[in-house]
């Protein structure tokens, strides 16, 4: 075996004696749970955000993650592991610099790698001998080596020899409870066996399991499959329901027996449609790398078809029960959406089909509020910058009645369901929830 690199050696060093300074950029709902697991494990971190009003809320203890606590951060904050910064500067003094910035699609369903591309231009204008970059933000195959490696090594510097490069796709799951950024196994990968070897250590030293893979295009494909596997199978259901709501079959009881099976089977739920960062987008970034071996992916498109038409089955359901139980349109109705988030327990409303359902209602002519427990107020977002603003309602009898019709959209556990079941005269149910609270009635409607 060739002598190992001076720089491997004493960037491995630091990291086994926990004094290698670890740089988090992006500090949203990967960045900052991470940062803060780093911070747990004895590395000093400073976070990066572009945002001030984080870097504010952090430095004031106050976390906006729900997975990191205000306690959590400000223990530390308090031992001095962690800080944050908007000032880019301070990457040179970070021996590892990890990236957790969007990847989000295009209007055409393109990668949009601005953010990707614009933070590794900021690295490599900080870039020295001796550090390690990581890439965890999801993308196609052929990124953190085509992409970011090319940037870098703008810099005359080579990977593998000067720096390391590796990717670690992120698995975050806002609410899940049984697992933490600590607990879920981490897959790693590194451009060369140096860089993987510093990767397994870096990470094994966060986190319970480690996930060693041959490259790191074959760990972006990881991600992606994941999250690929999800998007085919919540469609598979989706579609389902529309057929089995036509024979009069409901397709959740039917999910329910199928799942007794203790072989061959795995329970998926359909829904009002895709929400989150990963399931709407990650599959599209294959299938867009796949346009350059000629390759189709027709499952994923087919799959995103079905998922997207969603939010507007849902309405029609909605529009023909207005009709039929109380001889309405939809364009003289008020209804009231209830969940905003794109999954129950949590604020996040990333491509939240919620936000959809009131547009596509909206665009009917109907008039659309919204009660969601952890959203308060719709922030800015890229698609529905007219929902800007918008409060959530108090759930009280009195807002209850006043509409037509209540939509529930994401299943909060902190919701009064039997309430909304005597106060509202029609409810299209798209999470099952009123079953499974045991509440049945001929003015519930799924859909």
């Amino acid at each position: 075996m060739a002598d190992r690199s001076p720089h491997f050696e004493t960037l491995l060093g630091r990291i086994e004696t926990r004094s290698a300074r670890a740089g988090i950029i992006g500090l949203g709902y990967v960045g900052l749970p991470l940062a803060i697991t780093v911070a747990r494990a004895g590395f000093p971190v400073t976070g990066f955000d572009i945002d001030p009003a984080k870097i504010v809320s952090l430095d004031a203890g106050r976390s906006y993650i729900d997975a990191v606590s205000d306690d959590a951060l400000a223990a530390e904050r308090d031992a001095g592991r962690f800080g944050a910064t908007t000032d880019f500067a301070e990457l040179a003094a970070c021996d590892i610099v990890v990236i957790c910035v969007p990847t989000p699609l295009t209007k055409h369903r393109d990668p949009d790698l601005s953010f990707v591309e614009a933070t590794s231009r900021a690295i490599a204008a900080r870039l020295r001998p001796g550090q390690l970059i990581v890439l965890e933000s999801t993308t196609y195959p052929g990124t953190t080596d085509d992409i970011v490696k090319t940037i870098l090594e703008k810099t005359g510097l080579k990977s593998g020899a000067e720096f390391f490069l590796g990717f670690s796709p992120e698995r975050e799951d806002p609410g899940n409870r049984d697992y933490h950024t600590a607990t879920i196994p981490k897959v790693v990968a590194g451009d060369g066996a140096d860089a993987l070897a510093l990767m397994q250590a870096f990470y094994g030293a966060a986190v319970k399991t480690v996930v060693p893979v041959s490259s790191n295009a074959t760990a972006e494909a990881v991600k992606l499959t994941e999250n690929i596997f999800r998007s085919v199978n919540i469609a598979l259901v989706n579609e389902l329901k529309t057929v089995y709501a036509a024979m009069g079959i409901d397709v959740w009881e039917v999910i329910d027996a199928a799942k007794t099976k203790p072989f061959g089977y795995m329970p998926f739920y359909p829904g009002p449609g895709l929400g989150g960062h990963c399931i709407p987008i990650d599959p599209f970034y294959l299938t867009w790398k796949s346009r350059e071996y000629e390759l189709p992916t027709r499952f994923i498109e087919l799959a995103g078809e079905i998922n997207s038409a969603m939010p507007r089955y849902v309405v029609g359901k909605l529009a023909e029960a207005l009709d039929i139980r109380s001889g309405k349109a939809l364009s003289r109705s008020r209804v009231l959406v209830v969940g905003l988030a794109y999954k129950k327990n949590v604020g996040d409303i990333r491509e939240s089909p919620s936000l959809r359902l009131i547009e596509v209602i909206e665009e009917r002519a109907g008039r659309a509020d919204y009660h969601d427990p952890f959203v308060p107020e719709i922030p800015s977002t890229r698609e529905y910058q007219a929902l800007k603003g918008r409060k959530s309602v108090t759930l009280t009898e009195e807002t209850v009645k006043a509409c037509d019709a209540v939509l529930i959209a994401t299943d909060h556990d902190d919701v009064d369901y039997a309430a909304i079941a005597r106060w509202s005269p029609l409810i299209i149910d798209t999470r099952n929830v009123f079953a499974r609270w045991g509440l049945s009635a001929d003015h519930i409607i799924k859909a």
